[in-house]
């Protein structure tokens, strides 16, 4: 029996890889989501339009985004277009070739979408971009400097692709002096043929070890973060690999979520886990030493993201 079982999490029924559903599985009452349009969700969402920009809260369908645009008034800025090269099983960001190369005026409207939305601490990902020779890499780079040549005391979270591989792209990503730097690995190995094709769970691993070698190093002063999902079809034993393979990689912060299939063409959610289990989850995570485990069914990489920064490990 696994650690995590015998903590009162319940051992999934593995599905095909691949299979896709043919109905949405109702959702439980603790992923019920409050709608509410106050003044603020109306105030961000004119001013992503307005400056014609996209955000992971739309894209991705976030069940976060009435939240984090109405309560809080931020949202989890996307650059790079909304037109991702790759098509994973569980995402809702629209597929295909990229119409247009990226936006010169992006870095600076972006820059102002923070200064507007007075944020301490700006969360900004990307589409994948396998047409490009760089993956996006210096794209974001420009991203980072305008938001902290405006807002000189924002921290800045980047949420990258994995950049296929690219071996400067890293580099020249925290060159830029982010203060987090995230790639979420986002599932177990056996489910990235299914979930993440294009993807590897090696390089994705792989990347993360890198910035936290450049971060013991003393060539990066930043925060190592990445992201998981439950419910795509992981065993217990599996999940518990799978965080063990992350801190030993030397990354600081972790989130784990509930996945939620977004359409009837996406991959079926293989299980529901309680709040209770995900609280296991995280005092786990504690136990392997990461300086914040964030879990629960409605966490995601970039929500509340400035709480998951902690105390730096070494």
């Amino acid at each position: 029996m696994s650690e995590l079982i015998s903590l009162g999490l319940a051992a999934p029924n593995t599905p095909v890889e691949g299979q896709l559903a043919t109905a949405v599985k109702r959702r439980p009452d603790w992923l019920r989501i409050r709608l509410a349009t106050p003044d603020k969700y109306r105030k961000v969402k004119a001013m992503v339009d307005g400056l014609n920009l996209h955000t992971v809260c739309q894209e991705a369908r976030c069940p976060n985004i009435y939240e984090c645009w109405g309560e809080h008034g931020t949202a989890t800025l996307m650059i790079l277009g909304d037109t991702c090269t790759r098509r994973c099983g569980f995402c809702a960001v629209k597929t295909g070739k990229p119409p247009m190369p990226p936006d010169p005026l992006e870095p600076d409207h972006v820059a102002q979408a923070v200064a507007t939305m007075e944020l301490r601490h700006a969360v900004i990902t990307s589409v994948d971009r396998d047409d490009l020779k760089d993956g996006g890499a210096h794209h974001f780079a420009a991203v980072i400097r305008a938001i902290k040549d405006l807002n000189p005391k924002t921290a800045v979270e980047v949420l990258t692709p994995d950049f296929r591989g690219v071996t400067d792209a890293l580099d020249i990503v925290l060159g830029a002096l982010p203060e987090v730097f995230s790639h979420n690995m986002e599932t177990v190995p056996k489910m990235y043929r299914a979930a993440r094709p294009g993807s590897s769970y090696e390089r994705s691993l792989a990347l993360l070890k890198d910035a936290a070698s450049r971060r013991d190093a003393g060539d990066y002063e930043g925060t190592v973060k990445t992201s998981i999902m439950v419910g795509l079809g992981e065993t217990d034993d599996e999940l518990r690999q799978t965080m063990r393979d992350i801190r030993c990689a030397g990354v600081e912060v972790l989130a784990i979520g509930q996945y939620l299939q977004p359409t009837k063409q996406h991959l079926p959610v293989d299980r529901f886990m309680h709040p209770d289990q995900f609280a296991l989850l995280s005092e786990y995570g504690k136990k392997l030493g990461f300086s914040h485990c964030e879990a629960g069914p409605l966490v995601r990489s970039s929500y509340h993201a400035h709480e998951h920064v902690g105390r730096k490990l070494r």
